[in-house]
């Protein structure tokens, strides 16, 4: 059953879907990668990576909410259930435990690199087929470049 309707073909529509979903995933796991992590970080710039961290989920959850509302908007029902997140999201698992500050760091650069990566993908799919959902996940994917530079730079 579909409540809301679009002018977008269904071919369209279709790789439209598929990007916002996979989107939604990567989002919802960065945001949760990042908070596990956060809970978690000890040594000697914990301070420092904390609240960057946070900075992190603070944005993860903004952007999934878009995403997840412009798929909504097309009449494409998204998923953020547990079970769809863990079996298909793009970030490796958080070890169990403690996390010191230079493997936080590390973590969340191989985490960001790896959604970037995808989130590129997703624009290239949707610049034809919705440009309204392409200039949505070019904005994320700036976001997260920028995550991405700041935690890098921590490692160098």
């Amino acid at each position: 059953m579909s409540v809301v309707k679009n002018a977008l073909p269904e071919a369209d529509l279709k790789v439209v879907g598929e990007a916002l979903q996979g989107a939604l995933v990567d989002l919802v796991d960065l945001g949760l990668v990042a908070k596990q992590v956060h809970w978690n970080v000890v040594g000697p710039r914990f301070r420092s990576v904390h609240l960057q961290l946070d900075e992190v989920v603070t944005s993860a959850r903004t952007h999934s909410d878009v995403v997840a509302e412009r798929a909504s908007a097309l009449g494409i029902t998204p998923d953020g259930r547990a079970a769809t997140v863990a079996s298909s999201s793009a970030i490796s698992g958080v070890p169990e435990g403690w996390v010191k500050d230079v493997d936080a760091v590390r973590i969340l650069v191989d985490g960001l690199s790896a959604v970037i990566t995808r989130m590129r993908e997703r624009i290239q799919a949707t610049a034809d087929p919705d440009p309204v959902t392409q200039d949505i996940l070019i904005a994320v994917t700036g976001d997260l470049e920028k995550h991405h530079w700041m935690f890098s730079a921590e490692s160098a």
